[in-house]
């Protein structure tokens, strides 16, 4: 029990949790739009399971993201997966009102959180293995001490948007902009990248224009065919 005595194993760990603060906030926004789809005595027990198992994934993920993102194509993949996320969790949100109002399953909202979360975490996990400098007792710790952080913020977003359903919009878009971002970072154009740094910012605005779009497309379409 020597290293809890050591000045450098308390900054690590403060280190892991501060960037999991700073970075969850997407996987939150996930997570809500994803339980708030489920029955109200549902939701907390799919945002725990969702939260949990994304953690876990992240710590598996940890070890190999470095060399993940460095493979070509493997980011595209992930961002136009994150972009079709985005588009059917905004399609879906209109789906009848009260009584009529059709809910998903929960393993089907877990599914979905977890391969938000798989795509969204590939760059993160590698500030967290930074912070960690090696130690998985550092890693693991501060990421399970990140739990309750994203389920806390993951129920208040899911009261936020039913009070707000605006911010299922802005949410749905928040996963568009990280789709974008994590397309126009596949290293296959990183040359690119280095050229017009603003292609970063461009690709980012195309994907949470692309999934607000055609996500309330698809709400206007089911309108009408359910009119």
């Amino acid at each position: 029990m020597e290293f809890l005595q050591s000045p450098d194993f308390w900054i690590g760990l403060l280190k892991i949790i501060w960037i999991n603060i700073i970075l969850s906030g997407d996987n939150a926004v996930v997570i809500a739009l994803a339980a708030r789809s489920l029955p109200p005595h549902q939701q907390n027990k799919a945002v725990i399971l969702g939260s949990g198992a994304a953690v876990l994934l992240r710590i598996l993920l940890t070890v190999v993201a470095a060399r993940l993102l460095a493979l070509p194509y493997l980011q595209i993949v992930g961002g136009l997966l994150l972009l079709w996320i985005g588009v059917q969790l905004l399609g879906d949100e209109d789906e009848g009102e009260g009584e009529a109002k059709e809910y998903g399953s929960m393993m089907a909202a877990v599914r979905t959180i977890l391969i938000a979360d798989l795509v969204m975490s590939l760059d993160n996990v590698i500030a967290v293995a930074a912070a960690a400098k090696g130690s998985m007792l550092l890693l693991i710790l501060g990421l399970a001490i990140s739990i309750p952080l994203v389920i806390f913020g993951s129920t208040l977003m899911i009261k936020l948007m039913e009070r707000f359903p605006i911010i299922v919009v802005i949410g749905a878009g928040l996963i568009g902009w990280v789709g974008g971002e994590t397309i126009v970072g596949d290293a296959t154009l990183a040359p690119l990248l280095q050229a017009n740094h603003w292609v970063h910012y461009a690709g980012a605005a195309a994907g949470a224009a692309f999934v607000v779009l055609v996500g309330k497309a698809l709400q206007t379409r089911s309108r009408v065919e359910t009119a």
